[in-house]
């Protein structure tokens, strides 16, 4: 009769510190849950301010800051509009970096459609011809990772750092 050994006895540590972890930088660069809920209202075309407060009910305060934040980083960017008889107000729109983040986007929406229960979105992702987007994982030689648990990670200089 074969006994599992369990946990090795040596605790497993991260191949890198956080500040050479690009995951650590990403989040730090995104945000909280508000950030995530803002882009979402950017990937959908919500661009002024009263309009995406409006949708997420998100304090004012709270706003200004997290789209601030999101201008400083490069995210999103500002473009004036002016409501004839008001003042000039600025709009928010995903830059280049900005809409960069779509493949991560979409596959935390993927994840949440699966695993985050209630009822599936009712939003299509579709691309400039119609097509529907989601993402999936792939090998280096182009086919699908079907088993999420056979990755592991390591340090592989062919490829850049190699904190995730």
């Amino acid at each position: 009769m074969s006994v599992d050994p369990g946990p090795s006895s040596a605790p497993k540590r991260a191949p890198s510190s956080l500040e050479h972890c690009a995951l650590a930088r990403a989040v730090r660069a995104i945000g909280d849950a508000w950030t995530l809920l803002i882009l979402r209202e950017a990937l959908c075309g919500v661009e002024r301010f009263e309009a995406i407060r409006d949708d997420l009910g998100i304090p004012r305060s709270v706003l200004a800051d997290r789209l601030a934040q999101l201008v400083a980083n490069g995210i999103l960017e500002q473009r004036p509009y002016r409501v004839p008889g008001q003042r000039t107000r600025q709009a928010y729109g995903l830059s280049d970096k900005g809409r960069a983040l779509m493949p991560a986007l979409i596959a935390l929406r993927d994840w949440g459609n699966v695993h985050a229960g209630g009822p599936p979105s009712r939003l299509a992702l579709r691309d400039a011809t119609g097509q529907r987007v989601t993402t999936q994982v792939v090998r280096d030689d182009g086919t699908a990772v079907e088993d999420y648990g056979s990755i592991t990670l390591d340090a592989d200089d062919a490829h850049g750092p190699a904190a995730p």
